[in-house]
């Protein structure tokens, strides 16, 4: 039995947004370099919010900052590939929200990198916590 991290299948998420590569995604080695994951995830994330009218970029009194990041990675992905990112809520908690993404490339049953994201919601004038808005929190929890 071993401690590393695995490749999840795509049962371990809740939804899934398509995401699309780019040719200065690849790196020198030919494959998407690391920090283009960590542009993935932002981009699931956000996008999912968005699309669920719980966000609102521009006019939104509470906004997201992220206080912590991390990622696996098991298999290459490489541009032309477009990337089903596959979204969950591990926890919910009164300013915070702690997400799961794992990034398929298009069809592969099991995640090329796995991951999590932090959000602290903040007032976006003075940047101090606040509580999720409960449409927010209705969001996050179709993803638990």
């Amino acid at each position: 039995m071993t401690d590393r991290p695995q490749p999840q299948p795509r049962e371990a998420y809740r939804r899934f947004r398509r995401l699309t590569t780019r040719w200065m995604d690849n790196d020198v080695y030919g494959h998407l370099n690391n920090v283009v994951y960590y542009s993935l995830f932002d981009t699931a994330v956000n996008g999912y919010l968005i699309d669920a009218g719980a966000l609102d970029i521009q006019r939104s009194e509470v906004i997201g900052l992220v206080v912590e990041t991390h990622c696996n990675y098991f298999a290459s992905i490489e541009f032309p590939t477009a990337v089903e990112a596959g979204l969950r809520v591990e926890r919910i908690g009164q300013s915070s929200v702690r997400y799961s993404i794992g990034l398929f490339a298009e069809g592969q049953p099991l995640s090329a990198a796995g991951g999590h994201f932090v959000h602290v919601y903040v007032d976006r004038q003075t940047r101090r916590p606040q509580p999720l808005p409960q449409t927010l929190r209705n969001a996050l929890e179709g993803l638990l």
